[in-house]
């Protein structure tokens, strides 16, 4: 009996090592290529319907369990598809929503520098009206190049208006009991919410919008409590897996996406939008947001959410993914 154990040729060795650096270039092209695919073809168009619930200190009993969407960013524009906007927009009218909230950034300028006039008539004649009022903030591309264009932002404004969006510019909305309070653009230089809050009642049930989350750390809110919805950052539009996002237009960098505490009896969400200035996203999808309005604690008027509590995502006829 031979108790010699088989000696691999030398030959055979390289061979399998030759296999296996082929086997593992192939899996990291096809995962390289899985990158951009998702990156570039999937994800920009892969919306993530995030229900969640709102508290709000002293709603009325009319409000309780009624639905307030937030869309935010849409950017319509040259970088973003209009079909894939307007069936965005008619998953939300399916929703059919009590209230429907849009926080800035309803476009961005063509290559000429001017608004895409035509695509925002066909792309917001599909807006869905909330059952009770839809109501809009600008944001600073509403404002045009250099955010400085005051006209065109009017523009923006009588557009919307004929497509039944209230936009608010420092403005109260009282809709029965609940105040909605709109405050301009930051970057435009025409953020008031001083002014704002001066027109509401501290006693009623609040909540306010604002476009640039930078905002809430000015001192420009006086006595306010609750909730402020703001959008801008798309969530940073990649985002690395367990780490932040590399790119955020905002100061404060712990702004990227979803529910904060700010710690003062306020407290924050950010709609990661549903358009785009570059039509790439990784690991952060647009958003629609289905806030559900409840009564918050009488003992913690700015208690926290229970923040996404269910999602979803729609894709059309195609299913949950894209191009899948």
């Amino acid at each position: 009996m031979n108790d010699e154990t088989p000696i691999s040729s030398g030959k055979t060795g390289k061979t399998t090592r030759r296999r296996w650096l082929k086997r593992t270039v192939g899996a990291a092209a096809a995962c390289g290529v899985g990158v951009v695919v998702d990156t570039f073809l999937v994800e920009p168009r892969w919306v993530e319907l995030v229900r969640r619930d709102l508290p709000i200190a002293g709603l009325p009993a009319q409000w309780h369990g009624r639905t307030l969407v937030q869309l935010s960013d849409l950017h319509v524009g040259p970088q973003v598809s209009d079909a894939y906007l307007i069936e965005s927009l008619e998953t939300v009218a399916r929703l059919a929503p009590d209230v429907v909230v849009v926080t800035g950034d309803f476009m961005s300028l063509t290559r000429q520098r001017t608004a895409p006039t035509e695509q925002m008539e066909r792309v917001y004649s599909h807006l869905p009206q909330g059952k009770v009022a839809t109501i809009g903030i600008l944001g600073n591309h509403d404002y045009g190049h250099g955010w400085s264009d005051p006209d065109l932002a009017a523009h923006v404004v009588e557009l919307l208006a004929a497509h039944g969006v209230r936009t608010l510019r420092n403005e109260v909305a009282d809709l029965d009991g609940l105040q909605i309070i709109g405050v301009d653009d930051l970057w435009a230089g025409r953020c008031d919410a001083r002014g704002a809050l001066d027109a509401s009642s501290a006693a009623a049930a609040r909540l306010a919008l604002v476009h640039n989350p930078d905002a809430v750390d000015l001192p420009i809110w006086p006595g306010y409590r609750g909730w402020i919805l703001s959008g801008h950052t798309h969530g940073g539009q990649c985002k690395p897996p367990f780490l932040p996002p590399p790119l955020l237009p905002v100061k404060n960098r712990r702004y990227t996406s979803g529910d904060f505490d700010l710690f003062d009896g306020r407290r924050l969400y950010i709609n990661r939008g549903l358009g785009n200035l570059l039509p790439v996203r990784f690991n952060c999808r647009p958003e629609i947001t289905v806030h559900r309005l409840t009564p918050a604690p009488s003992t913690t008027p700015s208690a926290a959410s229970t923040t996404s509590a269910a999602k979803s995502s729609f894709a059309g006829s195609a299913g949950p993914r894209p191009g899948s």
